[in-house]
Protein backbone atom coordinates (compact mmCIF):
# COMPACT_ATOMS: atom_id res chain seq x y z
CA UNK A 1 0.00 0.00 0.00
CA UNK A 2 1.41 3.35 -0.61
CA UNK A 3 0.17 6.59 1.38
CA UNK A 4 0.12 8.81 -1.40
CA UNK A 5 -3.62 8.89 -1.03
CA UNK A 6 -3.23 10.99 2.33
CA UNK A 7 -2.45 14.24 2.76
CA UNK A 8 0.25 15.76 4.96
CA UNK A 9 1.60 18.22 7.17
CA UNK A 10 4.27 20.75 5.90
CA UNK A 11 6.71 19.83 9.03
CA UNK A 12 8.66 16.75 5.98
CA UNK A 13 8.99 19.23 2.95
CA UNK A 14 9.77 22.22 5.42
CA UNK A 15 12.89 19.96 6.75
CA UNK A 16 14.00 18.96 3.24
CA UNK A 17 14.04 22.38 1.82
CA UNK A 18 16.20 23.31 4.53
CA UNK A 19 18.75 20.66 4.08
CA UNK A 20 18.42 21.52 0.08
CA UNK A 21 19.53 25.09 1.40
CA UNK A 22 22.87 24.09 3.42
CA UNK A 23 23.73 22.13 0.41
CA UNK A 24 23.89 25.38 -1.15
CA UNK A 25 20.33 25.39 -3.24
CA UNK A 26 18.09 27.93 -3.56
CA UNK A 27 14.32 28.12 -2.26
CA UNK A 28 12.91 28.45 -5.64
CA UNK A 29 15.04 25.16 -7.30
CA UNK A 30 14.00 22.95 -4.38
CA UNK A 31 9.75 24.15 -4.76
CA UNK A 32 9.90 24.33 -8.43
CA UNK A 33 7.31 22.43 -9.74
CA UNK A 34 5.62 21.87 -6.42
CA UNK A 35 3.07 24.45 -6.19
CA UNK A 36 4.40 25.05 -2.87
CA UNK A 37 5.77 28.40 -1.58
CA UNK A 38 8.31 29.03 1.68
CA UNK A 39 5.59 30.92 3.68
CA UNK A 40 3.37 27.78 3.03
CA UNK A 41 5.64 25.07 4.61
CA UNK A 42 5.99 27.33 8.09
CA UNK A 43 2.62 27.05 8.16
CA UNK A 44 1.17 24.35 10.22
CA UNK A 45 -2.57 24.20 9.26
CA UNK A 46 -1.28 23.91 5.52
CA UNK A 47 -1.70 20.06 4.06
CA UNK A 48 0.32 18.94 1.22
CA UNK A 49 -0.10 16.03 -1.07
CA UNK A 50 2.35 13.72 -1.18
CA UNK A 51 2.79 14.22 -5.00
CA UNK A 52 3.79 17.50 -3.93
CA UNK A 53 6.79 16.40 -1.60
CA UNK A 54 7.58 14.12 -4.02
CA UNK A 55 8.35 16.68 -6.51
CA UNK A 56 10.30 18.57 -4.17
CA UNK A 57 12.37 15.21 -3.30
CA UNK A 58 12.90 14.74 -7.17
CA UNK A 59 14.42 18.41 -6.95
CA UNK A 60 16.95 18.13 -4.23
CA UNK A 61 17.75 14.83 -6.22
CA UNK A 62 18.35 16.38 -9.53
CA UNK A 63 20.12 18.97 -8.06
CA UNK A 64 22.49 17.79 -5.82
CA UNK A 65 23.18 14.62 -8.28
CA UNK A 66 21.39 12.11 -6.25
CA UNK A 67 24.64 10.81 -4.37
CA UNK A 68 25.14 7.40 -2.70
CA UNK A 69 23.40 7.81 1.02
CA UNK A 70 21.48 10.87 0.73
CA UNK A 71 18.33 9.25 1.97
CA UNK A 72 19.91 8.51 4.94
CA UNK A 73 21.43 11.75 5.92
CA UNK A 74 18.52 13.25 5.62
CA UNK A 75 16.37 10.86 7.13
CA UNK A 76 18.78 11.51 10.26
CA UNK A 77 17.28 14.58 11.05
CA UNK A 78 13.76 13.50 11.88
CA UNK A 79 13.33 13.84 15.27
CA UNK A 80 10.36 13.16 17.48
CA UNK A 81 9.45 16.54 16.88
CA UNK A 82 9.21 16.70 13.78
CA UNK A 83 6.25 14.95 13.64
CA UNK A 84 4.25 17.36 15.81
CA UNK A 85 1.31 15.89 18.00
CA UNK A 86 1.73 12.31 16.54
CA UNK A 87 5.61 12.55 18.24
CA UNK A 88 4.23 13.92 21.64
CA UNK A 89 2.41 10.77 21.72
CA UNK A 90 4.72 8.42 21.29
CA UNK A 91 7.35 10.23 24.13
CA UNK A 92 4.21 10.49 25.94
CA UNK A 93 3.73 6.37 26.25
CA UNK A 94 4.28 4.49 29.33
CA UNK A 95 6.70 2.30 27.19
CA UNK A 96 9.20 1.97 23.93
CA UNK A 97 6.37 -1.18 23.28
CA UNK A 98 4.10 1.31 23.85
CA UNK A 99 5.17 4.20 21.66
CA UNK A 100 6.09 1.62 18.67
CA UNK A 101 2.39 -0.18 18.94
CA UNK A 102 1.03 3.32 18.94
CA UNK A 103 3.11 4.72 15.70
CA UNK A 104 2.59 1.80 13.48
CA UNK A 105 -1.30 2.55 14.12
CA UNK A 106 -0.92 5.88 13.05
CA UNK A 107 1.70 5.69 10.53
CA UNK A 108 -0.43 7.40 7.74
CA UNK A 109 -0.12 10.57 9.97
CA UNK A 110 3.84 10.48 9.61
CA UNK A 111 5.73 11.12 6.72
CA UNK A 112 6.56 8.12 5.65
CA UNK A 113 6.33 6.34 1.94
CA UNK A 114 7.60 2.86 2.83
CA UNK A 115 5.14 0.11 4.12
CA UNK A 116 6.65 -0.39 7.83
CA UNK A 117 5.54 -3.79 9.87
CA UNK A 118 6.81 -5.25 12.50
CA UNK A 119 7.50 -8.69 14.00
CA UNK A 120 8.72 -10.82 16.28
CA UNK A 121 11.97 -13.26 15.85
CA UNK A 122 13.49 -14.86 19.09
CA UNK A 123 14.63 -12.19 21.46
CA UNK A 124 15.20 -9.37 18.63
CA UNK A 125 12.14 -6.82 17.18
CA UNK A 126 12.34 -6.30 13.59
CA UNK A 127 10.97 -3.31 11.60
CA UNK A 128 10.87 -4.40 7.60
CA UNK A 129 10.67 -1.73 5.23
CA UNK A 130 8.79 -2.34 2.03
CA UNK A 131 9.79 0.50 -1.03
CA UNK A 132 6.87 2.02 -2.51
CA UNK A 133 6.97 1.72 -6.55
CA UNK A 134 8.33 4.85 -7.67
CA UNK A 135 11.01 5.47 -9.49
CA UNK A 136 14.47 3.62 -8.70
CA UNK A 137 15.98 7.34 -7.18
CA UNK A 138 13.24 8.41 -5.28
CA UNK A 139 12.74 4.71 -4.04
CA UNK A 140 16.08 4.54 -2.56
CA UNK A 141 16.27 7.68 -1.10
CA UNK A 142 12.71 7.26 0.62
CA UNK A 143 13.46 3.97 1.96
CA UNK A 144 16.64 4.87 2.94
CA UNK A 145 15.22 8.48 4.44
CA UNK A 146 12.42 5.86 5.99
CA UNK A 147 14.83 3.69 7.99
CA UNK A 148 16.89 6.63 9.21
CA UNK A 149 14.62 8.26 10.61
CA UNK A 150 12.69 5.24 12.20
CA UNK A 151 16.08 4.29 13.69
CA UNK A 152 16.76 8.11 15.24
CA UNK A 153 13.28 7.72 16.58
CA UNK A 154 14.03 4.25 18.57
CA UNK A 155 17.27 5.83 19.90
CA UNK A 156 15.23 8.59 21.10
CA UNK A 157 12.62 6.62 23.10
CA UNK A 158 14.45 3.61 24.22
CA UNK A 159 17.52 5.76 25.42
CA UNK A 160 21.59 6.47 24.81
CA UNK A 161 22.17 2.67 25.35
CA UNK A 162 20.18 1.72 22.19
CA UNK A 163 21.50 -0.24 19.43
CA UNK A 164 20.94 -2.11 16.42
CA UNK A 165 21.71 -5.54 16.55
CA UNK A 166 20.86 -5.43 12.70
CA UNK A 167 20.68 -3.65 9.45
CA UNK A 168 19.40 -5.04 6.17
CA UNK A 169 19.39 -4.11 2.68
CA UNK A 170 18.02 -5.82 -0.73
CA UNK A 171 20.20 -3.56 -2.32
CA UNK A 172 23.73 -5.03 -3.56
CA UNK A 173 26.72 -3.37 -2.29
CA UNK A 174 27.84 0.34 -3.51
CA UNK A 175 30.82 0.22 -5.92
CA UNK A 176 32.08 2.96 -4.00
CA UNK A 177 32.07 3.72 0.21
CA UNK A 178 28.65 5.32 0.92
CA UNK A 179 27.47 7.09 4.18
CA UNK A 180 24.57 4.11 5.09
CA UNK A 181 25.64 3.51 8.02
CA UNK A 182 22.62 4.16 10.98
CA UNK A 183 23.35 4.92 14.68
CA UNK A 184 27.07 3.25 14.29
CA UNK A 185 26.08 -0.02 12.44
CA UNK A 186 26.91 -1.01 8.69
CA UNK A 187 24.30 -2.19 6.29
CA UNK A 188 24.07 -6.20 5.72
CA UNK A 189 23.73 -6.00 1.49
CA UNK A 190 22.42 -8.46 -0.90
CA UNK A 191 19.88 -9.71 2.04
CA UNK A 192 15.87 -10.68 1.32
CA UNK A 193 14.48 -7.63 3.31
CA UNK A 194 15.22 -3.86 4.24
CA UNK A 195 14.81 -4.27 8.08
CA UNK A 196 16.49 -2.86 11.30
CA UNK A 197 16.53 -5.35 13.98
CA UNK A 198 17.43 -4.80 17.91
CA UNK A 199 17.09 -6.70 21.36
CA UNK A 200 13.47 -6.78 22.58
CA UNK A 201 13.90 -5.91 25.72
CA UNK A 202 14.46 -2.34 24.82
CA UNK A 203 10.83 -1.99 24.12
CA UNK A 204 10.35 -2.27 28.20
CA UNK A 205 12.10 0.76 28.90
CA UNK A 206 9.99 3.37 30.91
CA UNK A 207 10.07 6.75 28.84
CA UNK A 208 10.76 9.52 31.16
CA UNK A 209 8.44 11.62 30.25
CA UNK A 210 5.50 9.27 29.90
CA UNK A 211 1.78 10.50 30.85
CA UNK A 212 -1.36 8.89 30.51
CA UNK A 213 -3.46 12.23 30.03
CA UNK A 214 -0.90 13.10 27.72
CA UNK A 215 -0.92 9.98 25.21
CA UNK A 216 -4.62 9.46 25.34
CA UNK A 217 -5.40 13.20 24.79
CA UNK A 218 -2.86 12.35 21.62
CA UNK A 219 -4.49 9.54 20.79
CA UNK A 220 -7.98 10.88 20.62
CA UNK A 221 -6.54 14.23 18.09
CA UNK A 222 -4.52 11.62 16.28
CA UNK A 223 -7.83 9.74 15.84
CA UNK A 224 -9.82 12.83 14.68
CA UNK A 225 -7.14 13.34 11.98
CA UNK A 226 -7.37 9.93 10.84
CA UNK A 227 -10.99 10.22 10.09
CA UNK A 228 -10.88 13.40 8.68
CA UNK A 229 -8.11 12.53 6.33
CA UNK A 230 -9.90 9.50 5.52
CA UNK A 231 -13.15 11.19 4.58
CA UNK A 232 -11.15 12.68 1.80
CA UNK A 233 -8.71 9.64 1.05
CA UNK A 234 -11.17 6.88 1.01
CA UNK A 235 -11.78 4.07 4.11
CA UNK A 236 -9.86 1.97 1.39
CA UNK A 237 -6.51 3.33 2.01
CA UNK A 238 -6.83 2.93 5.54
CA UNK A 239 -7.85 -0.52 5.95
CA UNK A 240 -4.94 -1.65 3.31
CA UNK A 241 -2.56 0.20 5.99
CA UNK A 242 -3.82 -1.60 8.48
CA UNK A 243 -3.52 -5.34 6.94
CA UNK A 244 0.06 -4.32 5.64
CA UNK A 245 1.34 -3.51 8.80
CA UNK A 246 0.10 -6.14 10.93
CA UNK A 247 2.87 -7.61 13.63
CA UNK A 248 1.40 -11.22 13.14
CA UNK A 249 -1.87 -12.45 11.58
CA UNK A 250 -3.73 -9.78 9.84
CA UNK A 251 -6.85 -8.20 11.71
CA UNK A 252 -10.16 -9.26 11.32
CA UNK A 253 -12.79 -7.19 10.22
CA UNK A 254 -14.07 -6.24 13.94
CA UNK A 255 -10.31 -5.48 14.97
CA UNK A 256 -10.15 -3.43 11.75
CA UNK A 257 -13.57 -1.11 13.17
CA UNK A 258 -12.09 -0.79 16.88
CA UNK A 259 -8.64 0.50 15.29
CA UNK A 260 -11.18 2.78 12.73
CA UNK A 261 -13.38 3.76 15.97
CA UNK A 262 -16.73 3.05 13.70
CA UNK A 263 -19.15 0.19 13.70
CA UNK A 264 -18.59 -3.11 11.53
CA UNK A 265 -21.91 -2.09 10.05
CA UNK A 266 -20.05 1.24 8.98
CA UNK A 267 -16.82 -0.20 8.13
CA UNK A 268 -18.12 -2.50 5.89
CA UNK A 269 -20.63 -0.14 4.15
CA UNK A 270 -17.89 2.38 3.13
CA UNK A 271 -16.03 0.14 1.41
CA UNK A 272 -19.00 -0.73 -0.47
CA UNK A 273 -19.65 2.81 -1.57
CA UNK A 274 -15.88 2.70 -2.58
CA UNK A 275 -16.31 -0.43 -4.72
CA UNK A 276 -14.63 -2.88 -2.98
CA UNK A 277 -15.03 -5.41 0.38
CA UNK A 278 -13.09 -6.28 3.72
CA UNK A 279 -12.86 -9.88 2.05
CA UNK A 280 -11.36 -8.51 -1.09
CA UNK A 281 -8.43 -6.28 0.60
CA UNK A 282 -7.68 -9.09 3.17
CA UNK A 283 -7.16 -11.23 0.13
CA UNK A 284 -4.95 -8.49 -1.43
CA UNK A 285 -2.67 -8.01 1.54
CA UNK A 286 -2.39 -11.75 1.95
CA UNK A 287 -1.71 -12.36 -1.34
CA UNK A 288 1.10 -9.78 -1.91
CA UNK A 289 2.40 -10.70 2.07
CA UNK A 290 2.79 -14.38 1.02
CA UNK A 291 5.09 -13.48 -1.98
CA UNK A 292 7.16 -11.35 0.03
CA UNK A 293 7.39 -14.18 3.34
CA UNK A 294 7.80 -17.11 0.62
CA UNK A 295 11.55 -15.06 -0.71
CA UNK A 296 12.49 -15.49 2.79
CA UNK A 297 13.85 -19.42 3.02
CA UNK A 298 13.98 -19.13 6.67
CA UNK A 299 10.26 -19.59 7.10
CA UNK A 300 8.47 -22.46 6.52
CA UNK A 301 5.22 -22.76 4.60
CA UNK A 302 3.71 -23.85 7.61
CA UNK A 303 5.14 -20.85 10.01
CA UNK A 304 3.59 -18.68 6.71
CA UNK A 305 0.31 -20.11 6.74
CA UNK A 306 -0.09 -19.61 10.48
CA UNK A 307 1.33 -16.07 10.02
CA UNK A 308 -1.27 -15.10 7.17
CA UNK A 309 -4.07 -15.91 9.73
CA UNK A 310 -4.83 -19.88 7.53
CA UNK A 311 -5.99 -22.87 9.54
CA UNK A 312 -3.88 -24.91 8.13
CA UNK A 313 -1.19 -25.51 5.55
CA UNK A 314 -3.72 -26.84 2.54
CA UNK A 315 -5.94 -23.82 3.05
CA UNK A 316 -2.53 -21.11 2.51
CA UNK A 317 -1.83 -23.02 -0.26
CA UNK A 318 -5.30 -23.68 -2.04
CA UNK A 319 -5.65 -19.59 -1.91
CA UNK A 320 -2.25 -19.11 -2.96
CA UNK A 321 -2.66 -21.20 -6.25
CA UNK A 322 -5.99 -19.71 -6.69
CA UNK A 323 -3.95 -16.10 -6.70
CA UNK A 324 -1.43 -17.04 -8.15
CA UNK A 325 -1.79 -19.86 -10.46
CA UNK A 326 1.07 -22.37 -8.78
CA UNK A 327 1.57 -24.08 -5.40
CA UNK A 328 3.64 -21.98 -3.10
CA UNK A 329 6.12 -25.11 -3.08
CA UNK A 330 6.53 -24.30 -6.76
CA UNK A 331 6.45 -20.69 -6.65
CA UNK A 332 9.81 -20.52 -4.08
CA UNK A 333 11.21 -23.49 -6.16
CA UNK A 334 11.03 -21.27 -9.09
CA UNK A 335 12.49 -18.08 -7.04
CA UNK A 336 15.46 -20.22 -6.36
CA UNK A 337 16.02 -21.13 -10.31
Amino acid sequence: MSFRDFTRGPASALLQLEFGREKGLSVTKVLAGSGLTQAQLSDPNVELTADQELRLISNLLTHLGNPSGLGFEVGTRYHFSTYGLFGYGLISSATTGDALALALRFLPLTYAFTVISYEEQGNDGVLTFTAPGLASDLRDFLLGRDMAAAAVLLKELAGEHFALSRFTLKATAPTRPANDYLIGIPPTYSANRNSLSFNRSFLSHPLPQANTVTVNMCEQMCTKLMQSRIARSGMTALVQHYLATAESMPPDLTEIARLTHISTRTLKRRLNDEGTTFRALLAEARSYSAIEMLKDSRLSLTRIAERLGFSDLSSFSQAFKRWHGVAPTNFRRLKKT
